[in-house]
């Protein structure tokens, strides 16, 4: 799958104020097609491509791209950096694009002046599946999607860093550091990184990995353990961070990804080799992440026989909440994810549309948490599927289980009672079963129905055969160790999915086979033996000696074919400390209070509360903003709504919740928008926060 367009012109970052393309005018000559041929391109989820064959006396290279309807005067530069030389062709990457039906535009630069140019046909980017409890409508923050916008463009304001193999240890940031706007420049990705966990810098940061990027180039950059370290301050702290893949070759090589007290994080298009102990690891008071179209290989050799292949691929525990993994390919993973550690609390995960490729176990393996796994191919697994304990309740949908040996396990009953060892020694949990296809299985017993392996067990089981997806299971039906009920949660919260976005289990694998994995299906692949490996756990030596031996085909990177440089200094334009998604200039008749000029004094809303001018600057729609109201406590604002209508709320970076009418809404990138119906309202404090101006229209 693809991606597309920033905004920023070097091999850092820039900082994007909406579109994040570079506008071109086309005054130079152009010759077209005259010795410049596209030999491939194509349109993928929110991204488009082109590659082509090298002019032999280019001086270099620019690629800009435009909607099909578009005329050619709104053709828009892509950054340098998503043009890349290989051995014996070019290609460009637009990443960030809406959906929709797109044309990409190449230009050589010739050595004795003028261009050559060609155009592809027309590309169509689709929309990538937003789906799962990250974009549930009760979590923190209602989106999984990072820096991005949920229609795929990046966010207002939104900055972009490139990081290469050559400039992971240089590539600079400013960060904004304290409550006061003090900007520091961050130096090295691990460095950059290490200023937002500060906490006070939320401004959206796309980070677009180019190439092969191995642990000895991130030198400096990683902890102790091997691991990139995205952290907030406290527990799910507001991060509006994407860290994704360029193309079909971006990987992470001998390193991992540990992801903690972060909030509204995507990790997208990356391929994931050698990593020590987990892959990607979601430990400790994260909320909205969203984890998807990976590759994940294995990762190093840990002391334990059961850590031939690596630990974890992609694990999540201590307080993780509202993740969604979607549409990643795991090559013959040990152990795919764990989902829970020593939790108490109920919390929620989706998987969907993942491709287990003869991994072996934990697809996932849960404790305690709600889950909802749908729409998977369990392709070859030699051990056991989904996996529940200490009262965990998965609802398993919609899924292709080939050759799978156990589909569903519930520790201390059913299949894990019959002596294999396979499983667990905890207490059991409860599963939901509909319409999954399920062919090979060694063992499967249901707790009504006789069409599994064996007869129906309302005692010792692995599952419920619903009738229904929307069927609830009586409580009657208990864990046999711990007697816990099935809870019934994907019928009494919002999971994120929508029944329209649940596929018929008759195209699943075509569907995930297809989809699942970094775009394009990568520049990895591998064929495994269905007659050896569906039954076979044991470590893939060939498929090992291939991932050790891997090496990027990349040679360059930007369009003027230059070796990769260090990065150079970002400008000093100061960065500020929250930017509001831009809005329309405010309908005649509607209802505006800027705190900066009316203080608490208004006609329209009753507002109690205390302003202060200590809480820094707010720049939206072109109004310089320096007073706000301190969301406390006391504080209320009381207004009458005429009719059904929109209010917006604009804040600094302080806040992540507000509630109106008893309800808490997410503040994203600084601002609030909710819907309301005709009546009487009122705003109230969930999170600390600082309001600077409202409108109600």
């Amino acid at each position: 799958m693809n991606r597309i367009v920033a905004k920023v012109t070097s091999i850092g970052l820039l900082f994007s104020l909406g579109l994040t393309l570079l506008f071109s005018g086309w005054g130079t000559a152009v010759v077209h097609a005259a010795g410049l041929t596209v030999t491939g391109s194509g349109g993928g989820n929110e991204a488009a491509y082109v590659e082509w064959s090298p002019v032999s006396n280019a001086s270099g290279y620019k690629v800009f791209i435009k909607a099909a309807s578009a005329a050619d005067s709104q053709y828009q530069q892509l950054h340098n950096e998503l043009i890349r030389k290989y051995a014996s062709y070019w290609r460009a990457d637009a990443v960030g694009l809406a959906a929709g039906s797109y044309v990409m535009k190449v230009e050589a630069v010739l050595s004795g002046g003028g261009t050559a140019s060609a155009v592809t046909g027309t590309l169509a980017a689709a929309p990538y599946d937003r789906s799962g409890f990250a974009f549930s409508a009760q979590s923190p923050y209602g989106t999984g999607s990072g820096a991005y916008t949920d229609n795929g463009t990046l966010k207002s304001g939104a900055q972009v860093l490139y990081v290469t193999s050559q400039n992971a240890q240089t590539v600079t940031l400013p960060v904004v550091v304290s409550s006061s706007g003090t900007v520091q420049t961050g130096v090295g990705l691990g460095g950059i990184l290490t200023l937002r966990q500060k906490g006070y810098d939320t401004t959206p940061l796309a980070i677009r990995f180019i190439g092969q990027v191995k642990a000895a180039d991130l030198s400096g950059q990683l902890n102790s353990s091997g691991y990139l370290e995205l952290k907030g301050k406290t527990n799910y702290t507001e991060m509006n961070i994407t860290l994704e893949g360029i193309g079909k070759d971006a990987t992470a090589y001998g390193w991992g990804m540990l992801l903690r007290y972060t909030g509204n994080v995507e990790v997208r298009n990356l391929g994931v080799m050698l990593f020590p102990d987990d892959g990607i690891s979601m430990d400790t008071g994260n909320a909205n992440v969203w984890v998807h179209n990976n590759d994940i290989f294995y990762g190093s050799a840990g002391s334990d026989a059961d850590q031939a292949k690596g630990d974890g691929s992609t694990d999540l525990k201590k307080g993780s909440t509202y993740i969604t993994i979607s549409y990643n390919h795991y090559f013959d993973s040990g152990k795919a994810a764990l989902v829970g550690l020593s939790e108490s609390a109920e919390f929620f995960v989706t998987f969907h549309h993942n491709w287990f490729d003869h991994s072996d176990s934990r697809h996932p393996r849960i404790r305690v948490a709600s889950v909802h796994v749908y729409n998977n191919f369990y392709d070859g697994v030699s051990k056991y599927g989904v996996g529940v304990t200490t009262g965990a309740s998965a609802f398993v949908e919609g899924n292709v289980f080939r050759n799978t040996k156990n589909p569903m396990l519930s520790s201390l009953q059913g299949t894990d009672a019959l002596g294999e060892g396979t499983f667990s020694g905890e207490n059991g949990g409860m599963i939901k079963a509909f319409n999954n296809s399920i062919t090979g299985a060694a063992s499967l017993i249901y707790a009504n129905s006789n069409t599994g392996t064996a007869p129906a067990n309302a005692a010792s089981h692995d599952a419920y055969l619903a009738s229904s997806r929307s069927e609830a299971v009586p409580g009657s039906y208990k864990a046999l160790v711990g007697g816990t009920a099935y809870n019934n949660f994907d019928t009494l919260v919002d999971t994120g999915v929508s029944v329209a976005a649940v596929d018929n289990v008759s195209v699943v694998q075509q569907k995930v086979t297809a989809g699942a994995g970094r775009q394009g299906g990568g520049d990895f692949s591998w064929t495994f033996n269905n007659s050896v490996d569906d039954a076979s756990y044991a470590l893939n030596a060939p498929l090992m000696s291939a991932i050790r031996s891997y090496t990027s085909g990349l040679v360059s990177v930007g369009g003027n074919s230059g070796p990769v440089g260090p990065t150079p200094a970002p400008s000093a334009t100061p960065v500020p400390t929250v930017t509001p998604v831009p809005t329309a200039t405010p309908a005649p008749g509607a209802a505006v209070h800027n705190f900066t000029v009316s203080g608490t004094s208004s006609s329209f809303f009753t507002i109690q509360g205390n302003l202060s001018t200590s809480k820094g600057t707010v720049t939206y729609n072109g109004l310089t903003l320096t007073q706000c109201l301190k969301i406390e406590s006391a504080t209320s604002i009381q207004f009458n709504a005429a009719q059904a209508s929109t209010l917006t709320l604009v804040f600094n970076s302080e806040g992540t919740k507000i509630k109106v009418d008893g309800t808490s809404y997410p503040i994203t990138n600084g601002v609030a928008t909710i819907s309301l119906a005709a009546g009487a309202h009122t705003i109230t404090k969930d999170s600390t926060a600082n309001l600077y101006y409202l409108v109600v229209e």
